[in-house]
C-alpha cells in the first residue's frame, strides 16, 4: 500500500509538471524545456505502467498461475525501465541535436526559471515520500546497497526518477542560463543532450535491477540463515540440506526446504513437525507465504 501511495503522489507531480513544462517551451522555444516535458510525461506512463503492475500483481492465485500473480510487478517495472530509455533518452537526444541544427534563439526566459522553480518543488514533495519509504526499508544498510537488494521495484523506480528530475532540472535551468548569458542557444541544446544522458544511465540501471527481480532473487544470505537455525532447532530435524527460495513479488516468497529429520518419528510426528515449523517460520517472517519441506534420509 505505501509503494502505491507513492507511485500516487509521484504520478500528480509529474501530469503537472509536465503539463507546465510543454506550456512554457511552446511560448520560449526552449529545447532543453520541451526535453523536460517529455521526461515528465515519460514518467507519468511509467507510475501508469507501476500502478498496473501492483494492481495486477495483487490477483489471487488459480488454475492458471497456482503462485499467484506477484511477478506483473517485476515484469511491468522491466517494461518502464525500457520505456524510460528508449523514448526519454532518446527524445530529449533528438530535441538537442534538432536544437543544434536549427538553432533557434530563446525567449520569455522568466517563464523558464518560473516553470523551473515549481517542478523543483513539485519534484521534492514526490522525492521526499519516496525517499521515506525507502529509507524505511532499506534501515542501515547504504543507499546503493539498498538499491541493488531492494525487492520493491515501485519505490527504487520513484526515487531514482525523481533524483533524475531533479538532476535534469539544475541542467536545464544551466543551459538557459548560459544561452541567456553568452546568446548561444547552442547551451540549451547541450543541456538537452545531458538531461537524455541522465535518462539513459538512470534507464540502465533500472534495467538490470527490474530483469534480475523478474528472473527471481533469493532472500538475503542472513535472512535465510535465521530460518535455518529456526528449522534446526526444533527438535525433531537433524539439519537443513538444502533450501531455494526466490521473491515472487515484494512482500512474497516461496520457500522449499529438504530436511532431514530423525530416523525414529513415524509419519504423523513428521507430519506434525511440519506444520510447527511451517507456523513458526511465517510467525517469524511473514513474507514467506508458501513453504514446502521435503523429508530426507541422511
Amino acid at each position: 500500500m505505501r509503494s502505491k501511495t507513492v507511485v500516487y503522489i509521484a504520478l500528480v507531480s509529474d501530469l503537472l509538471i509536465a503539463v507546465t513544462k510543454f506550456l512554457v517551451a511552446a511560448i520560449t522555444r526552449s529545447s532543453a524545456m520541451a526535453s523536460e516535458g517529455v521526461h515528465s510525461v515519460i514518467d507519468c506512463i511509467s507510475q501508469l505502467l507501476l500502478l498496473w503492475g501492483i494492481r495486477k500483481s495483487k490477483q489471487k492465485a488459480d488454475d492458471k498461475r497456482p503462485f499467484g500473480y506477484g511477478r506483473e510487478l517485476y515484469f511491468w517495472s522491466f517494461i518502464v525501465s525500457l520505456t524510460m530509455f528508449s523514448m526519454g533518452g532518446c527524445i530529449s537526444f533528438y530535441e538537442g541535436i534538432g536544437q543544434f541544427r536549427k538553432h533557434t534563439a530563446l525567449s520569455h526566459l522568466g517563464w523558464n526559471y518560473l516553470v523551473l522553480a515549481i517542478g523543483a518543488v513539485f519534484t521534492i514533495i514526490s522525492a521526499s515520500a519516496s525517499l521515506k519509504v525507502f529509507n524505511k526499508q532499506r534501515g542501515d544498510i547504504t543507499f546503493w546497497k539498498a538499491i541493488l537488494q531492494s525487492k520493491d521495484p515501485a519505490i527504487f523506480i520513484v526515487l531514482l526518477g525523481d533524483l533524475g528530475d531533479l538532476a535534469g532540472l539544475f541542467v536545464a535551468f544551466l543551459g538557459i542560463f548560459f544561452t541567456h548569458l553568452f546568446k548561444d542557444p547552442g547551451y540549451d541544446a547541450i543541456a538537452s543532450i545531458i538531461i537524455g544522458a541522465i535518462l539513459i544511465c538512470i534507464s540502465l540501471l533500472l534495467v538490470r535491477e527490474s530483469r534480475s527481480l523478474l528472473l527471481g532473487e533469493a532472500p538475503n544470505k542472513r535472512t535465510l540463515r535465521r530460518i535455518m537455525d529456526i528449522v534446526e532447532t526444533d527438535e525433531t530435524v537433524i539439519k537443513v540440506k538444502e533450501h531455494f527460495s526466490t521473491y515472487l513479488a515484494p512482500d512474497e516468497v516461496i520457500l522449499q526446504l529438504v530436511t532431514v529429520f530423525k530416523d525414529d518419528l513415524n509419519t504423523q510426528q513428521i507430519t506434525e513437525a511440519i506444520e510447527r515449523i511451517i507456523k513458526t517460520v511465517q510467525l517469524k517472517y511473514p513474507k514467506i507465504k508458501q513453504i514446502f519441506i521435503e523429508p530426507h534420509r541422511k
